[in-house]
């Protein structure tokens, strides 16, 4: 699935990567930690990958919450393996699954428990991915851990709202990174309380997106995203800031109808009346679950002919700055990119193989753009991702401000 690369010499000390790859066995999560690990090693660090936390765990097939984590082992094996990882990962699986199989086995992979809690206090530093882990006593060991934000606004709401379990979570962190590149400017709505945010983006291995030859224009514009959540609104200053994307997506509903592009979504979580209504304005739709294996994932995005899609209505409204890493992933390939503005023009260039939007107007300019020359804004997005999103230099900048 990657291509096989040697390694430098691990001269720089030794990491821990806590992420979601077992417990939340699909494409988008799976490429999100493949580029940390890999970009933190091709910097020179000896890299482990743990999971070792009691969320819950999601059948890779039928992605309902499991109570039996072999088939998700089984999926980590194979990605430490693809990537050269295969005797530095441990799983741990949850306590809720330990208990309903009656198991012993308290850690899978190169150590056991014993061995992993010798890990954690040998290491220089342990990334919390996504601030999937919850921490517990036997992580007070560890010397430096870092929290590595992938969806701004909400936490800092929660903070400003003096939420005394996430402070706690907070102040055991000795480094806070958000994708929320924006956060602490003042065109930024997102309060900025008790924590220094340093602002980072998603990284991205630039080798693995490669493709042979510009995207035909005949392509389609395509995405990958959650239809809807309602669990994870939040109100601030008496006002709500949604996190779901189909209200924004029904923003610009008749879009196809103005494309020169064909434009598929590829949707998780949609309802049955509401893929009618956007196929009935002319929207492509399928189910995102047939691109759950990273493979067919990264197939995906490299077969269309560029991303269009939305953002989360609270990254802009508040101007987070905010950029997604499946966005990148789109960039890496080779692929233009049409997304909503949160603000992150202001750090990285649009206009050519990124554009940014709040107007259907913009989104019809840009559809024109890469229709009218494919090549060439294939190209620019392919320089944008390796200017400003390559792991080794994303990556890089973290380690300089963690002190590593």
């Amino acid at each position: 699935m990657i291509p096989e690369e040697k390694y430098p010499p691990a001269t720089r000390g030794k990491i821990i990567v806590w992420g979601f790859i077992a417990s939340y066995p699909f494409g988008g999560m799976t490429w999100q930690v493949l580029h940390h690990l890999v970009g933190f090693r091709r910097l020179g660090f000896d890299v482990w990958y743990v999971e070792d936390s009691n969320n819950a765990v999601f059948d890779p097939n039928t992605w309902e919450p499991a109570w039996s984590a072999l088939p998700n082992v089984r999926y980590l094996k194979q990605q430490m393996e693809s990537i050269g990882f295969a005797d530095r990962w441990v799983f741990r699986p949850p306590r809720a699954v330990l208990e309903s199989q009656k198991s012993n086995k308290v850690c899978l992979g190169a150590l056991d428990l014993q061995g992993l809690s010798a890990l954690y206090k040998e290491v220089d530093a342990v990334f919390n991915l996504c601030g999937s882990h919850e921490l517990r006593p036997d992580h007070e060991g560890i010397k430096c851990l870092v929290y590595l934000q992938t969806d701004p606004v909400a936490h800092q709401i929660q903070i400003a709202q003096g939420d005394a379990n996430l402070i706690k979570e907070f102040d055991a962190h000795d480094h806070l990174f958000s994708y929320g590149e924006n956060l602490g400017n003042p065109d930024c709505l997102v309060p900025v309380e008790r924590y220094v945010w340093h602002p980072t983006r998603p990284p991205v291995c630039m080798e693995w997106w490669e493709t042979n030859g510009s995207p035909k224009p005949e392509n389609k514009l395509t995405t990958i995203s959650n239809w809807q959540n309602l669990k994870k609104d939040i109100v601030w200053q008496g006002e709500t800031y949604h996190w779901r994307k189909d209200l924004e997506f029904r923003r610009f509903l008749t879009l196809p109808s103005q494309s020169a592009l064909p434009i598929e979504l590829a949707l998780e979580g949609i309802k049955d009346q509401d893929a009618a209504m956007m196929r009935e304005q002319g929207w492509k739709i399928v189910g995102a679950r047939t691109l759950g294996d990273p493979a067919v994932y990264r197939d995906y995005i490299r077969s269309s002919a560029g991303e269009f899609t939305v953002a989360k209505d609270q990254n802009i409204r508040m101007r987070s700055g905010w950029f997604s890493d499946r966005s990148v992933c789109y960039l890496a390939a080779g692929r233009p990119v049409i997304s909503q503005d949160t603000a992150f023009g202001k750090f990285v260039p649009t206009g050519e193989g990124l554009f940014a939007f709040n107007t259907m107007d913009e989104i019809v300019h840009a559809v024109d753009a890469i229709h009218t020359d494919s090549e060439k804004q294939g190209r620019r997005a392919r320089e944008i991702a390796w200017e400003y999103f390559r792991a080794e230099t994303v990556l890089g900048k973290v380690l300089d401000v963690v002190g590593l």
